[in-house]
């Protein structure tokens, strides 16, 4: 019964493996993080990401339940949605390749005054939830692999978010425990944010193809 309410989608695993690519690609959330790990250390990179992630799974909340309806009643607008987040997609990536040295030299600036943890949670949450790339996977991505069929798409997607929020927790979480291992190396030679940054920006362009292409197929 439990889950016939949550109405797991038959993709889930398709799904785990896109929250994954995006997740791992270093966007506003992954660089704030490591920002944090370089100035301050493991301790306020890991909570920094545990509100981070918690802002994540709001975001995905709002959006489910102001998008799930509309997707349920229109397979235009549900195709729509998804190429135009696929589009908006490729301009952040596009937007993060060539602002990229911009954005590394911002990750070493973060200021003389350590944060406590609570105001780490509490600017974590506030990236997580403004988070532009979130959103977009959110409201244009996460619904490509729901499942028409079983209707509940809210329901669903709230259970996609929730399982995002726990990928990101655990791999956010690693990236600021790396970065604040070799917080030393890291800042010391700016181009290795930069390529960072870059890389991200390429997966970005990717999934935004993919997300169009999916939607297009499925149209």
């Amino acid at each position: 019964m439990l889950f016939g309410f949550l109405a797991v989608p038959a993709r889930i695993w398709e799904y785990v493996i896109a929250a994954m690519v995006i997740i791992l690609a270093p966007g506003p959330s992954v660089l704030f993080v490591v920002a944090r790990a370089i100035a301050w250390g493991r301790a306020t990179a890991v909570a920094t990401v545990a509100g981070n992630v918690l802002g994540a799974f709001t975001l995905s909340i709002v959006v489910a339940v102001g998008l799930g309806p509309l997707l349920q009643s229109s397979h235009i607008f549900y195709i729509a949605v998804q190429i135009l987040g696929g589009l908006y997609l490729m301009y952040m990536g596009v937007d993060a390749i060539r602002h990229s040295s911009l954005h590394a030299e911002d990750m070493t600036n973060q200021g003389d005054i350590r944060p406590n943890r609570w105001r780490s949670m509490r600017d974590g949450f506030w990236v997580g939830a403004l988070n532009p790339k979130g959103m977009v996977f959110f409201a244009a991505i996460l619904p490509a692999f729901t499942d028409e069929r079983k209707g509940h798409l809210t329901s669903q997607l709230i259970l996609m978010g929730a399982i995002f929020a726990v990928l990101a927790f655990f791999s956010d979480g690693a990236w600021g425990v790396l970065a604040g291992t070799i917080r030393n190396w890291l800042a010391t030679d700016i181009k290795r944010l930069v390529r960072m940054r870059v890389t991200g920006g390429c997966v970005m362009i990717l999934l935004g193809i993919f997300t169009i292409y999916n939607a297009l197929r499925h149209r």
